[in-house]
């Protein structure tokens, strides 16, 4: 398409497209979004229309690189190669003894090893602990012993996993209620590694176990040098109170939260560590921070949560607007709290189940495709649901698939071995088949090509769209949208797939598709046999530079119509809190 750049009387510029429909530019600052549009005039000396086009092309450029940026959500972070493996973050010296701080991407999950005079303390391990005894070996480190901080819910610890391979002790709160032998230790338990001094805060919140762990060096044994926060704290956020299930109410454990703080944590000097057990992403809290780790002076100047001087509006700032927390948890919390079972990691991979038509009765089989969502379109098992593993395979496994369900998963032998790997961490296990093995039975197959932004937005504009459904949360949906569609959250998509019409077409959106794709999936396990997944999302949406609802800082996404597809021209900014705009937004951080 050829691009003309004109130059106004005023000196405003403007671009046309070759059909002669005006173009804007958008550049980006930090009060949000400029808007330059201009007016048509005759063309000016072109030496002037060359310095203008030089200038137009370097902000285009910036405000390109600057929204694909922005636009990229946790989920999407999660989609690479090796966001599935553990990795370290980096090596922190202290004077007397380092730590190594490990992250495994798709879980949002941080652990630690500590290290002083060849000993070794592991912090709030994960289940699969190959990589944490490499680490050791390389650091010519014994592990003497594991701390954990709390009971997990959102992954299953490997505590138990460590002592079965080195023999060493476990520390924990007395409080855990564990039934496994540990060490417990309370808010006088003092434990020596090397040239290390571990003292031990008991602070329930997140919890009733929550403890914090603060590390003492030889050359300042009266400070603390850092501290592990378990969930008790995390980077700009605290742990959420709701996850527990019993007879304290999440009111109570808030104002546990309020307890700890104020009367422990917000004590230490502001130079101390903070190195919490969860990152941006992680469902054990919200507003998470990208950064590793923080200091208690900067979490008491900018954590938001902690400008509430008052207990009641403390705990009501932190239970409101909490999203629901994926249904495995409190399995996992119950498989920690009793120990869980050994996993042989080097058994070889299971025998593929035996193809049959039943693995497509949802009554029976809850059947996960592993494949990329392109794979999925062209051919799967009818039924069955893409939950790719590139993506934040185990906590939609868990968010999604019931804790009892008869669970299959199917894709290529490499996908099929990470994926048993990977299911572990949050407790589950499956029978195995690949899609050639289904294929060789001659069982029947569904197919449904995703459909194209450009193709839907011409439907839309004709009237002769489906049913769109926006599969993101309510809070995602709220501040950016396509237009005038239904919000139906994934996670409560099968509960509420009554609404729709299982014979007519539905459209599903989300930010990148990834969601998108899952939805499909469960509609057809409700009988629905013309759902389609918008291609690539929200995100491709926005890059075709077709219109979205954008909802005004502190106000609500208005319904206005969308423009013509005849025209992909920007309409003037309306009265109404939010009207169609062609400018890249800052997708919700939420998911795909």
């Amino acid at each position: 398409m050829e691009i003309k750049i004109e130059i106004s009387a005023n000196g405003r510029h403007v671009c046309r497209n070759d059909d002669r429909s005006l173009c804007y530019i958008n550049v980006p600052d930090r009060g949000g979004r400029r808007q330059y549009g201009l007016c048509e005039k005759e063309a000016l000396p072109a030496m002037k229309r060359l310095v203008v086009f030089s200038i137009i092309c370097v902000c285009l450029l910036a405000a390109y690189l600057m929204c694909a940026a922005e636009i990229k959500d946790s989920e999407s972070t999660t989609h690479g190669v090796d966001t599935s493996s553990h990795s370290i973050v980096d090596t922190y010296t202290f004077p007397g003894f380092k730590v190594i701080q490990f992250t495994l991407p798709v879980l949002s999950v941080y652990s630690y090893m500590l290290i002083s005079d060849g000993d070794a303390l592991l912090v709030d391990p994960v289940r699969d602990i190959s990589f944490y005894l490499e680490t050791a070996k390389k650091e010519g480190a014994t592990i003497k012993g594991v701390y954990l901080s709390h009971s997990h819910a959102d992954f299953v610890a490997g505590h138990t996993e460590m002592v079965r391979a080195v023999g060493c002790p476990i520390y924990q709160s007395h409080k855990s209620g564990a039934l496994y032998s540990i060490k417990a230790v309370d808010e006088n338990s003092i434990v020596r590694l090397g040239q290390a001094t571990l003292k031990f805060l008991d602070t329930p919140g997140h919890t009733p176990d929550g403890m914090c762990c603060a590390v003492y060096g030889k050359d300042q044994p009266d400070v603390p040098r850092l501290l592990f926060t378990g969930d008790v704290l995390f980077v700009g956020s605290v742990g959420r109170p709701d996850l527990l299930e019993g007879t304290i109410s999440a009111a109570w454990l808030g104002g546990a939260t309020y307890d700890s703080w104020t009367q422990k944590l917000s004590k230490l000097s502001d130079g101390v560590m903070v190195f919490p057990a969860h990152g941006a992403g992680s469902l054990c809290g919200a507003h998470l921070g990208d950064e590793p780790y923080s200091t208690i002076g900067k979490e008491r100047t900018s954590n938001s949560y902690l400008k509430y001087t008052k207990r009641s509006e403390f705990v009501a700032n932190l239970l409101e607007g909490l999203p629901e927390a994926p249904q495995y948890f409190k399995y996992n919390a119950k498989m920690n709290r009793e120990g869980p079972a050994e996993v042989n990691w080097t058994a070889a991979r299971p025998p593929e189940i035996t193809p049959s038509l039943e693995l497509t009765n949802p009554d029976k089989y809850y059947v996960v495709d592993l494949r990329d969502a392109q794979s999925y379109a062209q051919w799967h098992i009818t039924g069955s649901v893409n939950i790719a593993a590139r993506g934040r395979m185990e906590t939609w496994v868990g968010t999604i698939v019931p804790w009892d369900a008869r669970l299959v998963i199917v894709g290529t032998l490499e996908e099929l071995k990470e994926g048993m790997l990977r299911l572990h961490r949050v407790g589950y296990t499956a029978a195995v088949i690949t899609m050639e093995s289904w294929d060789k039975a001659q069982l029947p197959v569904t197919a449904g090509a995703p459909i194209a932004p450009r193709e839907l937005y011409s439907l839309m504009g004709k009237g002769e769209a489906p049913i769109i459904v926006d599969v993101r949360l309510p809070s995602e949906w709220m501040a950016v949208r396509i237009g005038t569609v239904l919000n139906l959250p994934l996670n409560r998509l099968a509960g509420l797939s009554g609404l729709l019409d299982p014979q007519e077409a539905v459209v599903l959106v989300c930010n990148s598709a990834y969601r998108s794709s899952m939805a499909v999936g469960i509609l057809e396990r409700k009988g629905f046999t013309k759902a389609r997944s918008l291609h690539g999302g929200s995100e491709a949406w926005i890059n075709d530079g077709l219109p979205v609802f954008e909802a005004d800082k502190g106000t609500s996404a208005a319904p206005v119509q969308p423009t013509s597809p005849a025209s992909l021209q920007p309409e003037t900014p309306a009265s109404t809190p939010a009207s169609p705009k062609r400018q890249k937004p800052n997708l919700p951080d939420a998911g795909c």
